[in-house]
């Protein structure tokens, strides 16, 4: 079994001998790290490595040296590892997502346990149940429901291409329309195939890329801020149908009604299409308005009997199947029996809040995201619950002692925070809140794990359940239940 070939050109050659960093013959890696690499150790310094897996045998060039670590790439494999798998996309080696393709999955699982119980014990260093074997994901291809590419007119090129064409100055360098290269913001690799989402994704993206070469439209200069097409955002649900965003980087009304009435008539399952005019600097669209072509503003995603309105600007879990899991063990872990007031911190669109409201007295969302909140009380209405209330604004501005006061201490709180985990003042104002149980679902173990550790004077952690959202990457939720001591 041969690894994709485009991984032995990751670093120039020239850039290697002008550092005069080491080649390291004929060692094993060992195991698997952060950002997707795998790692190895050399005289007691470890060496990270892309585009390999624990039990290749490889001669190791050095890229970086460190005081505490070095970054090596792989030369040659002098044995492929009995863990490793063939990857399916074709730009694996290139595109910066899906880096464990090359480890069978029931291998991802056992790192990602691995992973978990790693951080909440260095990180967190405190008391720990046994951890819940993690729940794996039933679809490991084809599980998102949302993807976002970019348009640029000068695409990536690798050092494996440059070569196939007989030098930087023979190899086509025009447009493209995928993914982000890591670390480079004005470098876009160009995609054909993408298997994260349902086949909808690889023929709306390559019928754009087809249909823009045929009438002339222009691709976006990420450096220069210039161009038509920029970004596109493409939603689907468990019906089939799809939403589709294309977001537009200059107000040229003939030529977006044009585009946009071919994808209309070429994917009648867009029940929503709509566009946004981006002449900023950056490509958020959270404060731009989205205007529709055609259909409704929104999607609708089904929960268990409930009913969700996903809108342009909305979030909601990207892996439907496997947030259905994690909604069931927050729930679950919240131990809820009619009777609680229940706060849920970062609510998003309130999915969580309308998930267990059934369950609860009452349940209050807190989220930053104005428009997010809106969606959250609509999904409310729509599924006629009557005992949530929503606040947008910061968490550690509206979740005060005053707050408390006036709303009441909840006898159970919810938190589901960013990658950066709680700020300081939000743990301080739980602690004086003190509900009895606290359920916090994180997308970044090592700062729950710092998180437990401030909480844990008062609280003890008594279940631990990690949930694999995002197969082929390094990334895993998790949910803990801490009870007041």
């Amino acid at each position: 079994m041969s690894p994709n070939k485009k991984q032995f050109l990751e670093v120039p050659l020239l850039t290697m001998k002008k550092k005069n960093l080491p080649l390291i013959e004929h060692i094993e890696i060992t195991g698997v790290a952060a950002e997707g690499k795998a790692l190895t150790r050399v005289n007691d310094c470890v060496v990270f490595v892309p585009w390999c897996v624990p039990g290749d045998i490889v001669d190791l060039q050095i890229t970086k040296k460190k005081h505490s670590y070095m970054e090596g790439r792989v030369e040659r494999f002098a044995a492929y590892s009995d863990k490793r798998s063939e990857p399916v996309c074709p730009h694996f080696g290139e595109c910066g997502g899906c880096k464990w393709q090359i480890l069978p999955y029931e291998e991802q699982l056992r790192y990602k346990q691995q992973q978990i119980a790693d951080n909440l014990t260095r990180i967190g260093k405190v008391e720990l149940p046994e951890i819940s074997p993690i729940l794996g994901s039933e679809h490991i291809y084809e599980y998102r429901n949302k993807l976002e590419f970019t348009f640029s007119d000068k695409r990536w090129v690798s050092w494996e291409m440059i070569h196939a064409a007989g030098g930087i100055d023979k190899v086509d360098k025009g447009n493209g329309v995928g993914f982000h290269i890591p670390n480079c913001f004005d470098k876009v690799l160009d995609i054909t195939e993408c298997h994260l989402m349902d086949d909808i994704n690889n023929r709306i993206r390559n019928e754009i890329r087809r249909y823009a070469a045929e009438e002339g439209l222009s691709f976006f200069n990420l450096r220069e801020q210039h161009g038509l097409l920029r970004t596109i955002i493409i939603r689907n649900n468990r019906k089939g149908e799809v939403m589709l965003i294309v977001v537009f980087g200059e107000d040229d009304k003939k030529r977006i009604n044009s585009l946009m009435q071919h994808l209309k008539e070429r994917f009648p399952e867009t029940v929503s299409l709509l566009y946004v005019v981006n002449t900023k600097a950056n490509d958020t669209i959270n404060d731009l308005p989205v205007s529709v072509f055609s259909g409704q503003d929104y999607i609708m995603e089904e929960m268990e009997g409930l009913q969700f309105k996903v809108g342009p600007k909305s979030f909601y879990q990207t892996n439907t199947e496997q947030a259905y899991e994690l909604y069931k063990t927050a729930r679950r872990f919240a131990g809820l029996t009619g009777k609680e007031l229940v706060f849920d911190l970062y609510t998003g669109t309130g999915t969580i809040a309308n998930f267990v409201a059934r369950q609860a007295r009452q349940v209050i969302g807190i989220e930053y995201v104005p428009e997010a909140i809106e969606d959250a009380k609509v999904n409310s209405r729509l599924n006629g619950i009557g005992n949530t209330l929503f606040f947008a604004g910061d968490m550690k501005d509206i979740l005060n002692r005053d707050f408390i006061e006036q709303y009441g201490r909840p006898d159970v709180i919810i938190t589901d925070p960013p990658r950066a985990g709680m700020h300081e003042d939000v743990v301080n104002t739980i602690l004086f809140a003190a509900p009895e149980r606290i359920v916090y679902v994180s997308c970044n173990p090592a700062t729950q794990a710092r998180d437990l550790s401030l909480l844990d004077s008062c609280y003890r952690v008594t279940q631990v359940q990690p949930v694999d959202m995002f197969p082929h990457t390094q990334h895993v939720e998790n949910v803990v239940l801490l009870e007041r001591r």
